[in-house]
């Protein structure tokens, strides 16, 4: 029996070029809504988030146009491009936003929870003045993605392990990828920033206060409160 040939690419990879197979066939023609989300969830046997990042990548690409309350509409389509699919150095294809997310909860609340161990006065600082120029900007000052990966790598630095940085380090790279900050500007408001610079300074008083418990819940629950958000950032039922 000869081997067949594995498919790398992420399941909301494979969700999204099912849907452009359909568009190009004339499923849906340009100006025609796709079906709601909850529907294409269904039909395709996948979850919701999973068919929110196959939309939003086709959004990236220019195939659809998702209208907040309205729905996802269909783009003429396009110019070709060469990829549309970006891959790491090891060839693995660049995981989804929910897959960063999930990844992150997983790591981060432990880093926290050093971080309270083991932070100096030094780190506890570095923290501060992250979350201080966090403060300062709004909701649209593209610098606060500065500020929030420097506060998030200030605090892998703090837990004293360098592998745990450098993790932080990695997945970092894919929270500014295409589809993920194009996620996250469907949720993104001066209301979400000022509740995630909260969710930030509470972080920081259990790191203070070198309560571990509380660093890796107050952790949890802003990683956990991102997925809400990234979850529910448009209405089209």
């Amino acid at each position: 029996m000869p081997f067949e040939s594995i498919d790398t690419r992420r399941l909301y990879r494979q969700i999204a070029d099912q849907i452009i197979r359909l568009i190009d066939a004339g499923e849906y023609k340009p100006g025609e809504r796709l079906p709601a989300e909850r529907v294409l969830a269904e039909r395709l046997a996948v979850s919701r988030p999973t068919v929110r990042e196959a939309l939003i990548a086709l959004e990236v690409e220019a195939r659809v146009e998702i209208r907040g309350g309205s729905g996802v509409f269909v783009l003429n389509r396009p110019a070709p491009v060469s990829s549309r699919e970006t891959a790491t150095t090891h060839g693995i294809p660049t995981p989804g936003p929910f897959e960063v997310l999930f990844a992150r909860d997983l790591i981060e609340p432990d880093i926290a929870a050093l971080a309270a161990k083991n932070a100096t006065e030094r780190h506890l600082s570095a923290l501060a003045q992250a979350l201080g120029e966090m403060v300062c900007c709004s909701a649209g000052d593209i610098k606060r993605l500065e500020y929030d990966r420097e506060f998030h790598f200030a605090l892998a630095e703090a837990s004293g392990n360098s592998a745990l940085l450098l993790a932080i380090q990695a997945l970092w790279t894919t929270r500014v990828q295409p589809v993920y900050l194009c996620l996250e500007d469907h949720f993104h408001s001066e209301q979400v920033w000022q509740r995630a610079i909260i969710e930030h300074r509470e972080i920081l008083e259990a790191i203070k206060h070198g309560d571990a418990k509380a660093a890796r819940l107050a952790m949890h629950r802003h990683m956990r409160n991102v997925r809400t958000r990234f979850s529910s950032a448009w209405r089209e039922e």
